[in-house]
């Protein structure tokens, strides 16, 4: 294992030139399991954060139903857990730039330990919701600095460390449902101890294996990401996103109320979605790309999920069929995560740490709306009412980025 401790967190050319070696070089997939232990301590951890975002899924009918709950209540999971992790996005850059990013890591990986712990031990929903918006700061400091962490410790190239980070997304993603699904056929309270379990395990492996790195020369001002909204480009993508994360957070959280299913069968199904989650966003986004361009893909694909959440609704008490949709949007949404976190890379001068700290604000505060406006759609007008709702925010988004095509000229 190469020594480290000279190395410095990539700049936004560093990573821009990865991506395009991610397009180009097709023997990447075979370098991604020769890395250094420092590199697979950090992959490990994304992993586990990763599935922090769909693990309580297939348990939010169980906690419902034995905390006398309504879906819009225990949806506030979701939605505390989502808000935190956007407005938090704001300051991370701020504070890696200052304390450095391995302790950025593990201040991150221990936030998420204690309240997924005390998540465990909660004796009500408003406890629960109150814990999971710590979970959500903890998700923030962590996420926001480790695809940084992992293009500098990693072997093979930049574009392998990119890769080796979406791999890690793609798991976590596929697998917190499932974990969440097994665990919560014991007890709703397990998979919150069995986050903090992993979790300690990510901490002590980055804490042992991971160098120490230098602290940036270069300090961010906390007024960074809000001068980066400021170029039209940017601001488009990212009040698109806000938009198309409504739909993306709808159908991940809301579904699993109408699926009529247990924890570990909604665990399965999310399993299947977070399965074609990777494979739209690794195997088939940059191929779309590459035919159509940026926003030809990102115009196509978000058509491709309103038609989707359309038929869900009207299919909303077909469960067989929603199954179905499900694994469909799975696939679409890999490719739309993909497309626009390359326009957001691209779409303006700004740094690209600063330019994803404004979009990952914009997003997740959008997503954080949408479970708890389910919840109460759905409660006072129909189970299917969500599903449109959901089609319409995209719609307002995709019509939002039409409009505004002129502004993202740096776009394909």
């Amino acid at each position: 294992m190469s020594d480290i401790r000279n190395e410095t967190i990539p700049d936004g050319h560093e990573i821009e030139q990865a991506e395009n070696e991610i397009k180009e070089d097709a023997h990447s997939i075979k370098r991604i399991f020769r890395q250094p232990k420092a590199a697979w301590a950090v992959a490990f951890a994304c992993v586990v954060a990763f599935m922090g975002i769909g693990l309580v899924d297939p348990i939010l009918p169980s906690i419902a139903a034995q905390m006398d709950a309504t879906p819009s209540q225990v949806e506030l999971l979701f939605t505390s857990y989502l808000l935190v992790t956007g407005i938090m996005m704001l300051i991370t850059g701020w504070l890696s730039s200052r304390i450095g990013p391995k302790m950025t890591l593990l201040i991150g990986l221990v936030i998420i330990i204690l309240f997924s712990t005390l998540g465990g031990l909660a004796g009500s929903v408003d406890e629960l919701v109150g814990l999971r918006a710590g979970w959500g700061l903890g998700n923030a400091l962590f996420i926001s600095t480790a695809l940084a962490v992992i293009v500098s410790v990693a072997g093979g190239g930049s574009a392998v460390a990119i890769m080796l980070y979406e791999a890690a997304l793609g798991l976590g993603m596929s697998v917190g449902p499932l974990l969440g699904g097994l665990l919560g056929s014991i007890h709703w309270r397990a998979p919150f101890f069995g986050v903090a379990v992993l979790m300690l395990i990510g901490l002590l492996a980055v804490w042992i294996l991971l160098t120490d790195m230098p602290k940036p020369t270069k300090k961010i001002p906390l007024s960074a990401p809000f001068q980066a909204l400021r170029h039209p480009g940017l601001l488009t993508i990212g009040l698109t996103a806000l938009f198309y994360n409504f739909g993306f957070f709808t159908l991940l959280t809301y579904s699993p109320f109408v699926l009529n299913l247990g924890e570990f069968g909604i665990g399965f199904v999310f399993f299947v979605w977070g399965v074609m989650l990777a494979i739209g966003s690794i195997f088939i986004a940059p191929s779309f790309e590459t035919k159509m361009g940026t926003k030809k893909s990102l115009s196509l694909v978000m058509i491709g999920i309103i038609i989707t959440l359309a038929l869900m609704g009207i299919g909303a008490d077909w469960p067989v069929f929603l199954i179905v949709m499900i694994a469909l949007m799975g696939l679409l949404l890999g490719i739309n995560n993909t497309v626009m976190t390359t326009a957001v890379m691209e779409v303006s001068p700004v740094e690209r740490s600063t330019a994803s700290a404004a979009y990952s604000f914009l997003r997740f505060t959008g997503g954080s709306i949408s479970p708890w406006l389910a919840g109460k759609v759905s409660e006072h007008i129909s189970i299917g009412a969500p599903y449109y709702v959901a089609a319409a925010a995209v719609l307002v988004g995709l019509l939002l980025f039409t409009a505004r095509r002129g502004a993202m000229d740096r776009l394909s």
